[in-house]
């Protein structure tokens, strides 16, 4: 993979560590990572298609996310193992088919990127094999 993808869990969370360093370090508004699923689906030889595929900005000791109702229950499913991360805000525009939501997150590089590797997973259902890409710094 290259320096802005990774496509295993260790290597995805590394990259999300990468990624919110040079955040940091750019003192940017924030970075994005999004997963890939149109090589997922490839791979599956799945006939859905995602209008959007899944992403996570981090900015400001803050996670911002989309989520539809499902992936919602299942992102405060996630959020109970992990304890320093609080949901802030909830926003559910009438246009929209879903829920952006806001977390706090008061953690290091190494556990943001644990919740954000599993996040990917369990709340969007992404393959463990799912490439991860840092499309923002």
């Amino acid at each position: 993979m290259t320096r802005f993808s990774a496509d295993t869990p260790t290597e995805r969370r590394k990259l999300v560590v990468d990624a919110i360093t040079a955040h940091r370090e750019r003192t940017s508004a924030f970075c994005t990572l999004q997963a890939d699923v149109e090589s997922e689906a490839e791979e599956d030889d799945s006939e859905e298609e995602l209008e959007v595929p899944p992403w996570i900005q981090f900015g400001d000791r803050t996670l911002n996310l989309d989520c539809t109702e499902e992936e919602l229950e299942r992102l405060k499913d996630l959020l109970r193992e992990f304890p320093a991360f609080k949901i802030e805000q909830l926003e559910s525009p009438e246009d929209a088919d879903g829920t952006n939501v806001r977390i706090s997150a008061k953690a290091d590089a190494n556990r943001i990127a644990q919740f954000v590797e599993r996040a990917f997973r369990e709340v969007y259902g992404c393959s463990e094999s799912v490439t991860l890409w840092a499309v923002e710094v």
